[in-house]
Parts: structure tokens; sequence; C-alpha cells
């Protein structure tokens, strides 16, 4: 079970990062900066679908994010991994949201975004391992006598 979750977790927050990067990319309005690199990489036809990105893509990718990081805590108990993982995508609903009123509202856009993909980023070259509990301490000791 924590192998399948551990899989799910680096594959889900990588695909939560990436599609809330691309559903910015596709909102020009919202998001000027990001959707001018998305431009400039071919993706500037995204902006005829800027409503379907902005009010449906774009949150339902950063709440994967959100519930994959939450989960994959289960299967390496590294705290502060799961919190930064987490940190992102509710930044992230928060400027969607809430916040969206406030001028400010699009640094913390961008905010979460990149720590989305400073986490996804981090995760590639620094894979989590599970860190034992006491559970783990007593089997290792177990082991050792035999």
């Amino acid at each position: 079970m924590g192998t399948l979750l551990a899989v799910i977790g680096r594959i889900g927050d990588k695909a939560g990062s990436l599609g809330a990067l691309v559903s910015a990319m596709g909102c020009a309005m919202c998001f000027p900066a990001i959707a001018s690199l998305g431009a400039a990489v071919g993706l500037g036809f995204l902006s005829q679908w800027e409503g379907l990105f902005i009010n449906t893509l774009l949150p339902l990718f950063a709440w994967l994010a959100l519930v994959i990081n939450a989960l994959a805590w289960l299967a390496h108990r590294q705290w502060h991994r799961s919190l930064l993982g987490m940190l992102g995508p509710a930044v992230l609903l928060l400027s969607i949201y809430p916040w969206f009123q406030y001028a400010w509202s699009t640094y913390a856009t961008y905010a979460g975004i990149g720590l989305m993909l400073a986490v996804s980023i981090w995760d590639l070259i620094d894979p989590a391992n599970r860190r034992c509990d006491e559970q783990c301490d007593l089997t290792a000791m177990e082991n050792r006598r035999v």
C-alpha cells in the first residue's frame, strides 16, 4: 500500500503542477506573464478556452496536487515535504477564490504555481524516502539480532 501511495504521489504531484501551469498559460487576461511564456512555447492557441482553464482546470489541478501531497505523507512520513507540497496548491486556491478581489492575488497565484513547480522539481532531484517511526526501529533491531 505504501509503495502504491508513493508512486501515485510522485506522478500525481507532477500532473497537478504541470496541469496548473498549462492552465495558467491559457489565461492571458489573468496571468499575462505566464501566458506570454505559454505563447512563446507555442501554446497561444489555448487562449480560446480561457474560461474553461481558469474556472475549471486550474482549480481542479490545484485540488489534485493538494490531495495527492496530503496522501503522499502516508507513504514517506516527511511532514516538511508534505507541508511544502500542500502550501503551493493551497495558496493557488486561495488566490483564485477568496483573494481574487485584491490586486496582489496575481502575485499569490504566481507564488503558488512557482512553489508547486519547485516542489515537483525537488521531488524529481531528491525523491522522498519513507521515514520510519518507532515500529520500524523495533523491526530493524529484531532483524539485527537474527
